[in-house]
């Protein structure tokens, strides 16, 4: 699955650690998300969408 959250990350301005106390996770949990790691829990999803005033389906991409 891919993911537009760096690139949303960046356009902010934020560093991952700043989306990471926003959201209430660790640093490496953001930098697994971006690189494909991890997959977020569906709250952590919305809340990553609701942060960034967008869809889930904007930030998370099903890769056929």
């Amino acid at each position: 699955m891919r993911n537009t959250v760096r690139a949303l990350r960046t356009r902010r301005g934020l560093s991952q650690g700043e989306l990471a106390t926003a959201m209430g996770v660790s640093r490496q949990t953001i930098n697994s998300i971006e690189t494909g790691k991890y997959l977020p829990s569906l709250p952590l999803a919305i809340g990553l969408a609701r942060f960034f005033e967008t869809s889930v389906e904007e930030v998370f991409h099903v890769e056929q």
